[in-house]
């Protein structure tokens, strides 16, 4: 089914880094959140460098969303919690967390092309598994009816029910031959039981593929691997990557490999797989360096470029990859690593940094919407009104929260966007 009339177009929402970024080590699984538990972050290093990621594709696509930081320190979870000082400080660390600008976790996106009613359907992700992500989905669903307020094009769901964990489209991937055609959605699940918790459960993609009326023969389901998670790909975008026509995967991304390109290609056959080998990237190199966790675009020419993190042109086994891959005639022609280490050291890469929305910009609410002059805009706000560095000790002071509260504000208020105060 195709879009007709619309200047139809895949649309990158990249997540604003708040001002109360740390570094808790608050994520199960995620190996470099951990490791750099306790060290002290740079909040307006961390924004600013969101902001030049956004900049770079703006130029490079003519169009770029971004999401707002939802209100911390939250105050309803702290009461929740009855913090009084004597709590360890992980759980009042809860409160203060900044993870919503991983914006890949914030919904699950089916665009109208691929939906019974010819809406785009959004389904913010419960994320359950971790206390400190779990308390998003209600602030986030909140923006997302704003920034895609038009029931016309629009249809946002209530979270999953908490009995099934839902992480959003850091585990949703979709092949198409154009953003405007129908494409088909592939779902990526794990089983529990592993040394980390498996966060995406079959039974919560199942459930939004039914809501957002996806159709059967045209959505798939397959399980990562087990042992990636068990290596710290706590999300399937740590590990694969898609886009267009293209898979771009670790060769041990699914726990049947060569049964998920099958399944795939059945429902696609147009599927063109670009598969790094074990013995080129090894499976603990792949997510040290975030390669996958990247963003694969179709640029205007047609032409499909790799936005990956700096760490990667740091490997000499990830970048050795990498050349001979672009000295080849795969679909891949350009790879471009950028500066995003802040939310890199707290687990997060570009392909975390947002979420992708295929629609016509004209039925997204302006204030959403990225120009150079608003790109300034925000990062004049940044750089006026972020901490420069937040230290352990400083989480739960006041003073840190009075900071914070009135950073997000003097945002809110540059952007005209007052009401999500």
């Amino acid at each position: 089914m195709k879009q007709s009339g619309t200047s139809f177009t895949e649309i990158n929402f990249d997540g604003i880094v708040g001002p109360s970024h740390n570094y808790a080590g608050l994520s199960l699984g995620n190996i470099a959140s951990a490791s750099h538990a306790g060290d002290p972050s740079y909040p307006r290093a961390a924004a600013l460098q969101g902001v030049e990621k956004m900049r770079g594709n703006l130029a490079r696509l003519g169009v770029q969303g971004f999401l707002l930081p939802l209100p911390r320190p939250n105050r309803a979870l702290s009461q929740a919690l009855a913090l009084d000082g004597s709590e360890p400080a992980q759980l009042r660390a809860a409160a203060w967390s900044a993870s919503s600008m991983w914006t890949a976790n914030a919904a699950t996106v089916s665009p109208a092309p691929d939906t019974a009613d010819g809406r785009c359907h959004l389904t913010p992700a419960n994320l359950v598994t971790m206390l400190h992500r779990a308390q998003e989905w209600p602030d986030t669903q909140a923006q997302l009816r704003i920034a895609f307020g038009d029931e016309r094009h629009f249809a946002i769901h209530d979270a999953v029910p908490a009995t099934f964990g839902d992480e959003g489209a850091a585990n949703h991937m979709r092949l198409c031959e154009s953003h405007d055609q129908q494409g088909v959605e592939v779902f990526v699940y794990g089983r529990p039981g592993g040394r980390f918790p498996a966060r995406q459960h079959e039974q919560a993609s199942r459930l939004v593929a039914r809501a957002h009326g996806l159709d059967p023969a045209r959505t798939v389901f397959i399980e990562q691997n087990p042992e990636a998670i068990a290596a710290g790909a706590f999300h399937n975008d740590v590990v694969a990557v898609a886009n267009g026509r293209v898979l771009f995967t670790h060769a041990e991304a699914f726990a049947d490999q060569q049964g998920a390109y099958d399944a795939i290609r059945a429902a696609f056959p147009a599927l063109e797989v670009v598969e790094v080998p074990s013995s080129a990237v090894s499976l603990a190199e792949a997510i040290r360096t975030y390669l996958f966790n990247a963003q694969l675009l179709t640029l205007p020419d047609g032409t499909m470029a790799l936005i990956v993190p700096e760490e990667c042109r740091e490997s000499p086994s990830v970048w050795a990859w990498v050349e001979g891959m672009l000295a080849g005639n795969g679909p891949i022609r350009q790879v471009i690593p950028v500066d995003v280490r802040q939310s890199m050291a707290n687990g997060g890469g570009p392909a975390c940094l947002r979420l992708r929305v295929a629609c016509d910009p004209a039925t997204v609410d302006p204030r959403f919407l990225l120009t150079e002059a608003k790109a300034d805009l925000i990062a004049q706000t940044i750089a006026a009104h972020w901490p420069e560095q937040i230290d352990p000790s400083d989480i739960g002071a006041p003073h840190l929260a009075d900071t914070v509260i009135a950073a997000r504000l003097a945002l809110l208020d540059v952007l005209g966007l007052s009401e999500l105060g």
